[in-house]
């Protein structure tokens, strides 16, 4: 099957009309032709063949010739596609890690079935249904495909606890779990609140509020959101988010294309935050309902954007059902910020340049250094307020902060690659869970209180040398604020949650220091004529 083939697969498939005059040629044509082809290759060919998957590669193939986000989704494939934004899932409502081939509870969901077993951070499941699940054949999947299942139904753990003798069994009823898209919400310097999206799932909005209307009562007076590494979601949830921070009647976004008429979207009164200082975080990762908010933000001069140039999706995806239940996610239109800019980077080359585009900026340095990007005047653009922005990749920030490699030294990466930090944590919180519990009895405790000190450090490298890592004093030394951050910070997480480990790593974090640093910055706003 060649993609010249595939291409007149995929006409079948979307000959309408509109399409037919666009492309000044007879669909049926094509039609004819692939059905001919798959005939002869029915009847004539030497081997038999797989008609339903010689079909679905024909439409991949397609897609891969139109834009690097039209996509096919198979009909088994759907529901885990969908799922992540969805915001929920059945099952046990369990955080979990593979750790030395044995299945760990990271965390129970607050509110879950497991959690309200008694099942605790730190267990771990030997059994299920009976059956032993340790040993190298354990993987990720393995553990959804084996605790996941449909709301109601029952599944039975064997759970091993520091402590106790033998195994427990836990006969757990599985239900809808929550998947949050807020990592972290939390006063992170007076008056400046944090909050940390890492999704645009259908929760989201309903979470931004819950937790702007906590950190209002704790005396928030300006906000960083941070979008880094924020890969998007649904255009819809990022429409309304950014409703949060407009007033009324303003374009957030519009979308546009050969077959989509232009369709504006304003803003509301409705925003909780309206007023106040604002920054947003957003990297090379950043991308698409991430650049739709930081987009509308910056276009309208409402906050001040920091970082590094975003991804560059500006296309729309619209999921089209096939015959078997199976999907298409075809790019339909394009969206623009409210300045009329189209954030699209160039994928003229082909996928796999497009997907090359951080690599190149590393070569081009510019993650390390804002004058080394380049734009035409042709993709200049001007905010409300007469500000220069520009169009055709990603969103520039207002507020540039160079990518620091500098602690992601040979050693650190060999850390992580075996798993040494982790399995450090999950060791020394399973020997110390009660003693630390009774030391701190709340997270201000802990990290006012709580150090990793030299002798800490001391049983930290005898444990990476039982994993097979020997101390690089020169490696360990560029590495070590960023080493220690996530020891202390995984400790938080197993004894609390994800917000206690950003409070924690966020400490040592450049780019947020950065932000704060922004916010403070009166005559900041007042230079770039910024909202407050």
């Amino acid at each position: 099957m060649n993609r010249y083939h595939a291409i007149l697969f995929f006409l079948m498939l979307l000959a309408l009309p509109s399409l037919a005059q666009a492309q000044k040629q007879d669909p049926r044509a094509g039609v004819q032709k692939y059905n001919t082809a798959m005939q002869l290759i029915k009847l004539a060919y030497v081997d038999t063949t797989n008609e339903a998957k010689l079909v679905e590669k024909a439409i991949i193939e397609t897609l891969k010739e139109l834009d690097p986000h039209s996509v096919y989704i198979s009909k088994n494939d759907v529901q885990k596609a969908n799922e992540p934004l969805e915001g929920n899932f059945d099952g046990i409502g369990v955080q979990f890690e593979i750790l030395k081939d044995t299945i760990a509870v990271v965390h129970s969901i607050p509110g879950g079935p497991s959690e309200r077993l008694g099942i605790m951070s730190g267990d771990k499941i030997i059994k299920i249904e009976g059956q032993g699940v340790t040993g190298k054949k354990i993987t990720n999947q393995f553990v959804l495909d084996h605790l996941r299942g449909k709301r109601g139904t029952k599944v039975t753990v064997s759970i091993f606890r520091k402590g106790k003798k033998g195994l427990t069994d836990f006969t757990i009823t599985r239900d809808k779990i929550p998947i949050n898209s807020i990592d972290a919400a939390y006063i992170i310097s007076p008056g400046i609140g944090y909050i940390n999206l890492n999704k645009f799932a259908q929760t989201s909005v309903q979470e931004f509020t819950d937790a702007v209307t906590k950190l209002n009562a704790q005396g928030m007076k300006s906000m960083i959101l941070d979008l880094r590494n924020n890969s998007g979601g649904y255009m819809g949830t990022a429409i309304d988010l950014s409703d949060e921070f407009l007033g009324q009647g303003k374009i957030i976004v519009y979308t546009q294309g050969v077959h989509s008429p232009r369709e504006d979207y304003y803003s509301t009164p409705r925003g909780l935050f309206q007023s106040g200082k604002l920054v947003v975080m957003v990297n090379e990762n950043s991308a698409s309902a991430s650049e739709i908010v930081s987009g509308a933000i910056q276009d309208w001069d409402r906050g001040i954007i920091v970082g590094r140039r975003s991804f560059g999706k500006g296309l729309v995806q619209r999921p089209f059902t096939l015959p078997d239940s199976s999907i298409i996610r075809l790019t339909t239109a394009r969206y623009y910020n409210p300045s009329g800019k189209c954030i699209q980077k160039s994928y003229a080359e082909g996928i796999d340049k497009y997907y090359e585009d951080f690599g190149n900026r590393y070569k081009h340095g510019e993650l390390i250094h804002a004058d080394s990007i380049k734009f035409p005047d042709s993709l200049k653009f001007y905010t409300s307020k007469k500000r220069v922005v520009y169009g055709g990749g990603g969103i520039m920030p207002d507020v540039f902060i160079p990518w620091d490699s500098t602690p992601i030294s040979e050693y650190y990466l060999e850390l992580r690659r075996k798993n040494v930090i982790n399995t450090f944590v999950s060791d020394y919180v399973d020997k110390s869970r009660k003693t630390l519990q009774a030391a701190y009895p709340g997270f201000p405790s802990y990290d006012k209180g709580f150090q990793v000190d030299s002798a800490f450090m001391d049983s930290f490298f005898a444990h990476a040398e039982k994993e097979g890592v020997k101390k690089d004093n020169k490696g360990y030394a560029a590495s070590e604020k960023l080493i220690k951050s996530q020891i202390k910070g995984f400790i938080a997480q197993k004894l609390w949650d994800l917000n206690e480990l950003y409070a924690i790593i966020n400490q040592n974090d450049e780019e947020v220091l950065k932000a704060i640093e922004v916010i403070q910055d009166d005559a900041l706003y007042e230079k770039l004529k910024i909202d407050r």
